[in-house]
């Protein structure tokens, strides 16, 4: 099984790592990530701009997906992401745990919640479908 900081080396310089999403935890089942909120995290009405809890969530979702591809596929792409706000932050930390609902040879569901840990309010609630990609013969 590869690593939190596999996964972390992988974001460097592409749209997570510049977010700042931290994978904090991996397993076959389950995918923990997180950010400390930051200005470039709000929205200009002072909340949580939904595209950063957003990218959060398919991050770790995706890194669960790379961390169980079938043997002999190349890699994945996201087909569609669901989501659900509920809640926001202003600051502190939000963090995502995703776990896996399906993983077939030809896609992955996987849902994620994204909670403030400070007040442990839900923020949002996501199902994201991923397609398995094969190399061409």
């Amino acid at each position: 099984m590869k690593t939190p900081e596999y996964f972390n080396e992988l974001c460097t310089g592409s749209l997570p790592g510049h977010l700042g999403i931290v994978v904090t935890a991996v397993s076959a089942v389950e995918i923990r990530a997180e950010i400390e909120v930051k200005p470039w995290h709000m929205a200009p009405n002072g909340f949580l701009h939904a595209g950063s809890v957003v990218t959060l969530a398919d991050t770790a979702c995706g890194n669960g997906c790379i961390a169980n591809l079938p043997e002999g596929a190349a890699g994945f792409t996201t087909i569609e992401l669901k989501s659900n706000h509920l809640g926001t932050a202003r600051e502190g930390v939000v963090e995502c745990v995703a776990t896996v609902a399906h993983k077939g040879r030809t896609t992955q569901v996987w849902d994620a919640v994204v909670t403030n840990k400070m007040t442990g309010k839900t923020i949002a609630l996501f199902r994201c479908t991923q397609m398995i990609i094969y190399p061409k013969e």
